[in-house]
């Protein structure tokens, strides 16, 4: 194995003198080409060796004295969940275009930036969050750019592989494989054999001695604490291209973690959430509709009308609280259609009164969903012009995933057509719950909560609200978040039972059921979904069975947010009250629901 290692060593080190040979040969050339600067085939190549052939191309105007590189960056990087939930197509690289001047290259002036998915277009929003992230690392980069700064880095780097036999020449090299160069320190555990046998994977450690995974498919899998270190600038060593790769990788699977405007960290109670949002910053909140991000209402009243008609009653649920002051957040952001340089609502001055009658107005959407979507917005701002920004916000305010689950992919034994796919976990808490999961195993389990905290769960997450003045029942078995495998016991905490909320008769089943037939046959344009104001709600929960699970008897507690990921969400309308005998721990139900979420059909 050493002779191996050292003929790789021999090999890499004269394959790097000829790289040193073939820059200054370039760089000598350039004097003679007027119309190609010789530092873009070295960038270009770079980015070839250290990604793949096809992660760059370019196109020249030579006319205009401009070229396009186009680099191509995997999507795999993310989750197949997580790119569902933020638009993005899986099985196509998000494209980074940048326009240089093509005979002066770093020299000429900073390039522009899109961002871009060819087949997704309309939908790929993020491209505009990942676009104004990348311009702005542009220009504080580019005051430091010149083709010859980048060839005294790269010579530098060069000279560092000629001592042989060093721990400091395997770490270089090493970042020259890694595709991020910010994960250039290996850990005691890793392998040289890593290089030669690609179904292994490996685990290597940042400069603050964080661990990180990476899979035999390409993908990272993160720590919690990854996304502090993805605004690292990464090194020049392998030229500017190379740079903007790994930046844009490092970015990309945590913009979630930062506002859409400014780039700053979220503040949250519960941390970050999936999908990304804007800050409170009035400033941002300002900007934000004109960036564009999510702000766009109409597409999502055509493609989800469901899931806006759930938004929208769990805002109202939380309005109508008289517990309101404490959970009906976050409060909206709403800027003034009449006057944009002001705020209709704000979390600084609570109007309840007024937001309760635009949501009213809102509310009229049950009614509009199959209706031309560019009336809705006419409608609307005939009956009360706050209310569709104020449906805007509702959509944009929602940092959960929600997908209606079609019937042939519905748990049948929760006796419900309204139930949805839930994903609200960040893909650094859902990579950590996945290698928790493989050490400890994991099962399912109820949460059960009243339908006014769900505007909050769904923008803060699952909260360990124990001891705390969010605290509605009492904390017997301690602090943590509050499960259980038995239906019965979550619908009980989801206040099922009381209240207007009762068991119906079978003779009152019945009428209800040739009700809704009439209803139906009367108006057959109208679509059925939520038609009573009072719900009910309960979550299916996977937990990770680690020592860490407090059982106390069928009251589970869990200590700890990051072993608990929401998977479906369960509504059921007034008179409805579902099988208070399930047992997620019995064979039969634990089996149909792994079938639901193997299938990935919704």
């Amino acid at each position: 194995q050493e002779t191996k290692r050292q003929a790789w060593t021999e090999s890499q080190t004269n394959e790097d003198s000829d790289t040193e040979e073939n820059c200054l040969s370039l760089q000598e050339s350039c004097t003679t080409d007027l119309h190609h600067h010789p530092q873009l085939d070295i960038d270009t190549e770079a980015v070839r060796t250290l990604f793949s052939d096809s992660a760059v191309s370019f196109r020249k105007y030579a006319s205009i004295d401009g070229v396009d590189v186009d680099l191509n960056i995997n999507s795999n990087i993310l989750d197949e969940d997580v790119a569902r939930a933020w638009r993005i197509n899986p099985s196509e690289p998000i494209i980074v275009r940048l326009h240089f001047s093509l005979s002066q290259y770093l020299n000429g002036p900073a390039p522009s930036v899109e961002v871009f998915q060819p087949s997704n277009t309309d939908h790929f929003s993020l491209g505009k969050q990942l676009q104004n992230i990348l311009t702005v690392f542009i220009s504080r980069e580019w005051k430091h750019l010149t083709n010859e700064n980048i060839i005294v880095r790269q010579k530098r780097r060069h000279s560092r592989f000629r001592p042989s036999g060093t721990i400091k020449k395997f770490r270089a090299r090493l970042s020259i494989w890694l595709p991020l160069s910010k994960y250039t320190v290996i850990s005691p555990a890793m392998k040289l054999n890593c290089f030669t046998n690609p179904m292994n994977s490996y685990t290597i450690k940042n400069p603050t001695g964080e661990l990180f995974t990476y899979t035999p498919n390409g993908k990272l899998l993160f720590s919690s604490q990854a996304i502090r270190h993805c605004k690292t600038t990464p090194t020049l060593q392998h030229g500017f291209l190379v740079q903007i790769m790994r930046y844009a990788e490092q970015r990309i699977p945590t913009l979630n973690e930062y506002c859409v405007v400014c780039d700053e960290r979220h503040v949250f109670q519960n941390g970050p959430m999936l999908k990304p949002a804007v800050c409170t910053r009035e400033l941002c909140v300002f900007s934000f509709y004109t960036l564009g991000v999510m702000s766009g209402a109409t597409e999502e009243v055509a493609t989800g009308a469901e899931v806006i008609d759930l938004l929208v009653a769990m805002c109202r649920a939380a309005l109508l609280s008289s517990r309101k002051s404490l959970i009906f957040e976050p409060f909206p952001s709403v800027v003034d259609p009449y006057n944009p340089k002001t705020l209709a609502f704000s979390p600084k001055r609570k109007r309840y009164d007024r937001l309760q009658k635009a949501l009213d107005s809102v509310l009229l959407i049950r009614k509009m969903a199959q209706g031309p979507y560019s009336e809705i917005k006419k409608q609307m701002d005939k009956i009360d012009p706050l209310a569709y920004p104020l449906l805007q916000w509702i959509l944009a305010s929602n940092r959960s995933h929600i997908v209606k689950l079609p019937l042939n992919r519905q748990l049948k034994f929760m006796h419900t057509p309204h139930q949805f796919l839930l994903i609200s976990s960040t893909p650094s808490k859902e990579a950590c719950f996945q290698t928790a999961k493989k050490l400890y195993g994991s099962t399912f389990a109820f949460h059960g909560s009243h339908i006014e905290n769900w505007h909050s769960i769904l923008r803060n997450g699952l909260i360990n609200a124990s001891y705390t003045k969010l605290q509605l029942h009492g904390a017997a078995y301690g602090k943590g978040i509050y499960l259980s495998p038995i239906s019965s016991i979550s619908f009980g905490y989801s206040e099922m039972g009381k209240g207007e909320h009762k068991m119906p008769t079978k003779d009152e089943l019945i009428k209800k059921h040739n009700r809704i037939n009439k209803i139906k046959q009367d108006l057959p344009g109208q679509p059925r979904f939520l038609e009573s104001r009072n719900l009910n709600c309960i979550a299916l929960c996977e937990v990770i069975t680690s020592k860490d699970l407090q059982k106390h008897g069928n009251i589970w507690v869990c200590p700890v947010p990051d072993h608990v990921c929401t998977r479906f969400l369960f509504v059921y309308e007034n008179g409805q009250v579902g099988n208070v005998h399930i047992n997620t721990q019995e064979a039969v139900i634990h089996r149909e629901i792994l079938q639901v979420i193997a299938s990935k059909l919704y």
